[in-house]
């Protein structure tokens, strides 16, 4: 039996949202989310880490290959969130862009997309004090 190894890779995106709940009134959304409620949103310089878990391949010496998961994480994450508007993207189209669910998307998005190995962990960081995990 071989034992389980983790890589981990980190990469960065640009993005902006405004933190808005339509269930929410006016006065209950700038009461829960403050200055994030602006209208006009904020953005962020979020570092997004992947950590895979797997099997050490006998052949490559390796979990995963780093270029097909850079490949699967580039067209899959970077692609698609970096310098957009997170309100704009149909995945947030019910749900409110915190990084919570940020994180949460992201991992979803990798999930069943891995070339190899088992995606163990998505942690988004919002700001140096900020960060949030998804575990699978």
């Amino acid at each position: 039996m071989s034992a389980k190894a983790l890589f981990g890779r980190r990469y960065m995106l640009s993005a902006s949202h405004r933190l808005h709940s339509d269930a929410l009134s006016a006065e209950a959304n700038r009461a829960m989310y403050g200055k994030c409620n602006n209208p006009h949103g904020h953005g962020h310089n979020y570092v997004v880490e992947v950590l895979v878990g797997g099997a050490v391949d006998p052949e490559t010496g390796m979990v995963v290959d780093m270029a097909a998961l850079d490949a699967v994480v580039g067209a899959g994450v970077i692609d698609r969130f970096d310098h957009n508007n997170l309100n704009l993207d149909p995945l947030f189209a019910n749900r409110v862009p915190t990084t919570e669910n940020l994180c949460r998307v992201v991992f979803d998005l990798l999930r069943d997309a891995l070339p190899t190995g088992r995606l163990e962990c998505v942690r988004v960081e919002e700001t140096e004090n900020n960060f949030f995990e998804c575990y699978g």
